[in-house]
C-alpha cells in the first residue's frame, strides 16, 4: 500500500528562489474530486497529471491530515490530455519549483490562473513525526486546512478567498 506523508506551508519570503535545482509546469484535473467526497460519495480523489511529456493517474484518500493512501501510474500522454479535455472538471495550473535544504528536498508549487497568487512549499517525510529542515523562508503550516489541497482549488479558487484565508488562518 502506498503512503504519503506530507506536511504543506505557505512561503515568508522568496528566498527560496534563489535555491531552485530544476522547475517543470504541471496540468492537473481531477476525475473524481471533492464534491463528490463531501457528499459522501467518494472515498478517494482520483487524478489526472501531465508534466512536460509524462503523464499519471493518482490516486490520493480522501482523508484530511498529513498521511493518506496514494497510488501513481504512469499513463500515455495523449490519454491524459484526452481525460483533462473531456472528464475533469477543470485542470489546474502550477510551476512546481524543487529546493533541496540540508538533505531535504522541498517541491514549491506557483499557482497559476484563478490561483494565482498562491504558492506553497510541500515535503514528503519518512514518518509523521519525522523532523526536516525549517529555512527562514517557510512559513505557516497549512497541512490540516483543506481549501490548500489541490483538489479543492478548481471549485475554490484562491482568487475567491477573505484576506484572512490567503493568511492562512484555519477559522476563515
Amino acid at each position: 500500500m502506498g503512503i504519503e506523508i506530507e506536511r504543506k506551508y505557505l512561503l515568508a519570503s522568496d528566498a527560496w528562489r534563489a535555491q531552485v535545482e530544476r522547475s517543470e509546469p504541471i496540468a492537473q484535473g481531477y476525475l473524481v474530486a471533492m464534491a463528490a467526497i463531501a457528499a459522501g460519495h467518494a472515498a478517494s480523489s482520483v487524478r489526472v497529471r501531465i508534466s512536460g511529456a509524462q503523464a499519471w493517474l493518482n490516486i490520493k484518500s480522501a482523508t484530511l491530515g498529513i498521511q493518506r493512501q496514494e497510488y501513481e501510474y504512469p499513463i500515455p500522454l495523449d490519454d491524459a490530455r484526452h481525460m483533462l479535455d473531456t472528464l475533469a472538471d477543470g485542470v489546474l495550473e502550477k510551476v512546481r519549483h524543487h529546493v533541496m535544504v540540508d538533505g531535504a528536498h522541498f517541491e514549491i508549487d506557483e499557482f497559476g490562473g484563478a490561483n494565482q497568487g498562491l504558492v506553497v512549499a510541500e515535503i514528503e517525510l519518512e514518518a509523521a513525526d519525522a523532523t526536516h529542515p525549517v529555512p527562514a523562508w517557510l512559513g505557516a503550516e497549512v497541512s490540516d486546512q483543506p481549501r490548500y489541497y489541490n483538489v479543492n482549488l478548481i471549485d475554490r479558487p484562491y482568487s475567491t478567498w477573505s484576506p484572512a484565508e490567503r493568511e492562512g488562518k484555519e477559522n476563515a
